[in-house]
């Protein structure tokens, strides 16, 4: 049963990993269940305190993750279509331009939703930065999170196998 758990857990840090940048999966959460994997193994590393703490910054980073675009582009000005379009211009740059296209994306997105919505270039661009500044902040507090918890399933496994 150990077998199972550890593969289980290092398959959910994997799509966690992918979930911190897939806006589709929630990958802390999903980086969490990795832990929990590990948590109900025969050595169990991790003790309540650990997975509560854990648990906890899921929920918190997971939340923020949807709250900080949207902070971002208002405290620059920006409307729900500005929003909405760093939302859509991320698929659509992960789709056209890979990598690239998790930095673009949501900028381009923004610009284009704000456009749509009739304002101005200049205010279209500002709104723009300030949704690609929250898309950024969030996307890195789910990486830290999920490559955090990664560390702690790998360490687990390397020492207690």
């Amino acid at each position: 049963m150990d077998i199972f758990l550890s593969i289980l857990a290092i398959i959910l840090f994997l799509v966690g990993l992918l979930g911190a940048i897939i806006p589709a999966l929630p990958g802390p959460i999903i980086s969490y269940a990795g832990l929990i994997s590990l948590y109900f193994s025969s050595h169990q590393p991790f003790t309540d305190r650990f997975m509560l703490l854990w648990l906890t910054l899921a929920i918190v980073i997971t939340a923020l993750d949807n709250i900080v675009p949207i902070l971002g582009t208002k405290k620059m000005g920006g409307s729900k279509k500005g929003v909405w379009g760093s939302i859509i211009g991320l698929i659509f740059g992960l789709l056209f331009l890979g990598p690239f296209g998790i930095l673009i994306g949501p900028f381009v997105g923004a610009v284009l939703g704000e456009l749509i919505d009739g304002k101005e270039f200049n205010f279209a661009l500002r709104a723009g930065f300030g949704s690609f500044l929250g898309f950024l902040t969030g996307t890195i507090l789910k990486l830290v999170y999920s490559a955090w918890a990664g560390y702690y399933i790998v360490v687990n496994l390397y020492f207690f196998s």
